[in-house]
């Protein structure tokens, strides 16, 4: 059957106006599927950023609580913030490599520090700048540390006596009535100090000497108007010492460490007894060349004459913004047997200048010693300290009795010192000594560079 014209006309038309009527239906129904879709998305990034949200608010949380228990225990003393903040200056010979050398670096490390991972528990004491002859920082293991030093002092005394123990006043006074005695000393010395182990030190010290005394004195029964002076020098190798450390454990930041040390001393430098003494009787005497009798040794000494040991214990406790530090020991003198000394005979010419007078047996009196002190750090390169230090000295015996006129006395030093940090392996150290009784030296100034390698 065939259609007139004008319909089949209508129909194409038709049909190609129901086209994009269909693909704009079939469009629209994509688009609300593709909505559906996108909510569906959005609603699921809303949902994983919510789970994001409450995860970053618990680690803030955590944090939070991890650092207010970080805050808490360092309401504390900790040994190795003091350390890095407090004790810059002190034995730079006795840092530890790659030390921190200011706050910021010990913070950082802090922070670097991985999370939950307690920090490393410091080992080592809190430095202080050194006044004592015992420092309270041990060498790290595997350092070398020299020590160069120089150390001046100024005795003077209205009798002879015992400076530390290098000198037996009853075996020195002859015919003479000693009314000063000024003595000047000078010590160059080099120590080395080597870390054998994690507590554990060696040190060797080698000292050279310089002392020089004069004697203001008037002669027994001469009913002399004037004082005479004797004068008297010696130089040469001194007493050279072995010493040994070790650092007990640390229980914990809020106890305090302790270094036991033993030291042995020999007697390598010439002692009183090696050198030669004037008459202890009247001498005939070379016109007005000088006073005779004065049973004085014509040298100085420069070693004690006596092999010692020295057990000791020092102990440091911080406290925040300060340390405090000490020490206990006790110095034992081994006595000599069949001593004898030179004196002069004042013959004439043609006669025997010099005679050997047997002494016997000399115990020089043990040493018991304490001091004890405070530092603080200024900044992190300075730090002073401030201390007291005593010994009191048993009296000297010959032949197992005590020397005539030999008694017990005490030595007391005030002790003030600072260090300053020139860089990371060398610091210069610098103390003054006061005496506090008539025994001890008026004053002494030491100097240390000790230098890390």
């Amino acid at each position: 059957m065939r259609l007139p014209a004008r319909f089949g006309q209508a129909g194409l038309l038709a049909a190609a106006l129901a086209l994009p009527l269909q693909a704009w239906a079939q469009a629209a129904a994509t688009a609300g599927d593709a909505g559906v879709d996108s909510e569906a998305r959005i609603r699921a990034l809303e949902e994983r950023l919510d789970a994001q949200a409450r995860e970053i608010q618990a680690l803030r949380a955590y944090l939070e609580g991890r650092h207010g228990a970080a805050d808490g225990s360092a309401a504390g003393v900790d040994a190795a913030r003091l350390d890095a903040l407090r004790a810059r200056g002190a034995s730079l010979g006795a840092l530890p490599a790659g030390a921190p050398a200011a706050t910021g670096t010990a913070a950082a490390q802090d922070r670097q520090a991985p999370v939950g991972q307690a920090p490393e528990e410091s080992t080592r004491p809190p430095e202080v700048a050194q006044i004592f002859d015992q420092p309270g920082v041990l060498t790290p293991r595997g350092t070398l540390v020299l020590e160069p030093s120089l150390q001046t002092g100024y005795y003077s005394n209205d009798r002879v006596a015992l400076i530390g123990y290098t000198v037996i006043p009853a075996i020195l006074i002859g015919l003479i009535d000693v009314r000063q005695v000024k003595t000047t000393s000078v010590t160059a010395a080099l120590a080395a100090r080597y870390g054998v182990g994690k507590r554990f030190e060696l040190e060797a010290r080698v000292p050279y000497t310089y002392l020089r005394g004069d004697t203001v004195s008037r002669e027994f029964f001469e009913g002399a108007a004037q004082d005479r002076v004797f004068s008297a020098d010696g130089s040469g190798l001194g007493d050279i010492e072995l010493t040994a450390r070790y650092q007990f454990a640390n229980k914990g930041p809020d106890r305090p460490f302790y270094v036991v040390w033993l030291r042995y001393k020999t007697r390598t430098g010439r002692d009183l007894f090696e050198v030669t003494t004037d008459c202890v009787t009247r001498c005939l005497q070379d016109g007005d060349s000088g006073i005779t009798g004065t049973g004085l040794p014509l040298e100085l000494p420069t070693g004690s004459g006596f092999a010692s040991i020295q057990p000791g214990l020092t102990w440091m406790f911080a406290s925040d913004p300060v340390v405090f530090f000490g020490s206990l020991s006790y110095l034992h003198n081994f006595a000599r047997e069949d001593v004898s000394r030179t004196t002069l005979t004042g013959a004439p010419e043609g006669f025997p200048q010099t005679t050997t007078e047997l002494l016997g047996e000399i115990d020089a009196g043990d040493i018991f010693g304490f001091n004890i002190g405070v530092g603080l750090a200024l900044n992190d390169r300075a730090a002073i300290s401030i201390g007291y230090d005593h010994s009191i000295v048993a009296p000297s015996q010959q032949n197992g009795s005590d020397l005539p006129g030999a008694v017990r006395y005490s030595l007391g030093t005030l002790m003030l010192g600072g260090t300053y940090r020139i860089n990371d392996r060398a610091s210069l150290n610098v103390a003054l000594g006061a005496g506090m009784t008539s025994d001890t030296p008026d004053v002494t100034l030491v100097a240390r560079l000790p230098i890390r390698f």
